[in-house]
C-alpha cells in the first residue's frame, strides 16, 4: 500500500474515533434493499457506464454507482462487500484530490 493511502486511512481511523467519542457505539438499522433500490442501483450503473462511454467520467459517477448499489443490498454479506467497494474508491478519490493540490 502507498504511504498516500496509508495517510489518508490514518485521517479515516482518525474520523471514526472522533465519531465515536461524540456518539459512542452505534448499532443502527441498515436501511438497505428498499422499494426502488435496485432501479437506481441500476440507473446509476448505466449512468456511470455511459460517461465512460463518452470519455466524461468522473469520480462522482463511479462513487454514486458505488454507494447506489450497496443501498440496493439486503444481503449482509454482500451488504459489506458494496460498502468496502464505496468506500475504497472515496479513498481513491481523495488520493486523487490530494494529488491534484500537491501540483
Amino acid at each position: 500500500m502507498s504511504e498516500q493511502t496509508n495517510a489518508v486511512l490514518a485521517e479515516v481511523a482518525a474520523e471514526r474515533a472522533a465519531q465515536d467519542a461524540i456518539f459512542g457505539q452505534q448499532d443502527l438499522p441498515d436501511g438497505t434493499g428498499i422499494t426502488g433500490d435496485v432501479e437506481r442501483a441500476n440507473r446509476a450503473r448505466h449512468v456511470c457506464d455511459v460517461m465512460f462511454e463518452r470519455g466524461e467520467g468522473t469520480f462522482r459517477d463511479v462513487f454514486y454507482e458505488e454507494v447506489m448499489e450497496a443501498m440496493a443490498e439486503s444481503d449482509p454479506v454482500k451488504l459489506r462487500a458494496e460498502l468496502v467497494q464505496a468506500v475504497a474508491v472515496g479513498v481513491k478519490w481523495i488520493e486523487a484530490i490530494d494529488r491534484r493540490a500537491a501540483q
